[in-house]
């Protein structure tokens, strides 16, 4: 009986490979909580980018297993999600910084907020891949509504200068503070207390605090991404596993890669621009594979790589040729200001 559970299907994979990708995010979710939940600190850039590395190199080990096991393929699918994922997430990181600069959340509490932020994206998209993938089972011709709608993504965000969340006129936000009792001030790592109510002597009532409102707000971004990214990733495989798998990893070293570019995002102007000429090629690589021919994995991932890494590569250039060009004094000032 266990074995024919263990072999039962659930979207197009045996359950025992799903129960070991849990397994594997679950046991990197537990030493996350561990080390980094035991008390609240500021995470250093040495500390983030041996998180990032360590996140990174399971996500490849998982990728090598993937392509050992099930080919080069799905391989191919998985390491392209991946990155398509991670260029995707830096616009997350901007708005994660900005939501944190906006609530004045110390660095040190910073790191609770992502984690149980974190969580909810990867129940949140899971659920959408599932739904996605079983309307594009369903419904094939749907696949070509999500290359249109990567195509229209990527140009609005390629020609627009509006942020994609704007806090001082976010209706969201006026609805958080308007239905939710919030208190002024931070209580420590608390999302909730308990204090008395206004006007009501001796009444206790549970009180939210900035720190939650700051984790509603990352998650409501989040799931403002997750529009653009989930079709993007089922645009890129049908095969459910690969790009829930590679998504995860992208989604669960995202913290890591906040307090990595935290401090210096500034630099990267010109990745936006990359992310979005990325979502048209996978617009069109839809549209071209349907019509006239398929466009090969191994093409494409080299395509996404180039892509995002221009666009890194660019900005570094850019930000490098501007720091040249400042009187020597600007550049200390500039320098001091990368490293707060």
């Amino acid at each position: 009986m266990i074995h024919d559970f263990l072999f039962f299907t659930v979207l197009h994979q045996p359950v025992w490979i799903w129960l070991m990708f849990f397994s594997v995010g679950s046991a990197i979710l537990c030493l996350d909580l561990g080390f980094l939940e035991k008390k609240a600190e500021e995470i250093s850039a040495k500390k983030s980018l041996l998180l990032f590395s360590t996140y990174t190199s399971i996500a490849c080990l998982f990728g090598g297993w993937i392509y050992w096991y099930f080919g080069d393929q799905m391989a191919s699918e998985y390491f392209m999600g991946y990155i398509v994922e991670m260029g995707l997430s830096i616009d997350n990181v901007f708005v994660i910084s900005l939501v944190f600069s906006y609530l004045a959340i110390p660095r040190h509490l910073q790191h609770r907020v992502l984690f149980w932020g974190i969580l909810g994206a990867a129940v949140l998209r899971g659920v959408m891949f599932v739904i996605g993938a079983e309307i594009l089972d369903r419904y094939d011709p749907v696949l070509l509504i999500f290359a249109v709608f990567l195509m229209y993504s990527g140009l609005k965000m390629l020609f627009s200068d509006e942020p994609a969340i704007n806090l001082e006129n976010s209706k969201m936000l006026r609805f958080f503070r308007r239905y939710l009792r919030v208190t002024n001030e931070l209580q420590g790592e608390r999302f909730f207390v308990k204090r008395p109510c206004d006007g009501v002597s001796g009444k206790m009532k549970w009180y939210a605090t900035p720190l939650f409102l700051a984790l509603l707000l990352i998650e409501f971004g989040d799931a403002l991404f997750a529009i653009d990214s989930v079709p993007a990733m089922l645009a890129v495989s049908h095969e459910t596993f690969a790009v829930y798998s590679s998504d995860m990893f992208a989604v669960l070293g995202l913290r890591s890669l906040y307090f990595l570019l935290s401090a210096a995002l500034h630099r990267f102007s010109y990745l936006q621009p990359a992310c979005a000429v990325l979502l048209v090629a996978i617009g069109i690589k839809v549209v071209v594979s349907e019509f006239f021919f398929k466009v090969d994995d191994r093409i494409s991932l080299i395509i996404t790589f180039a892509l995002l890494a221009g666009g890194i590569l660019l900005s570094l250039f850019k930000t490098s040729e501007k720091k040249e060009n400042l009187p020597f004094a600007a550049q200390n000032n500039m320098s001091k200001d990368m490293n707060v």
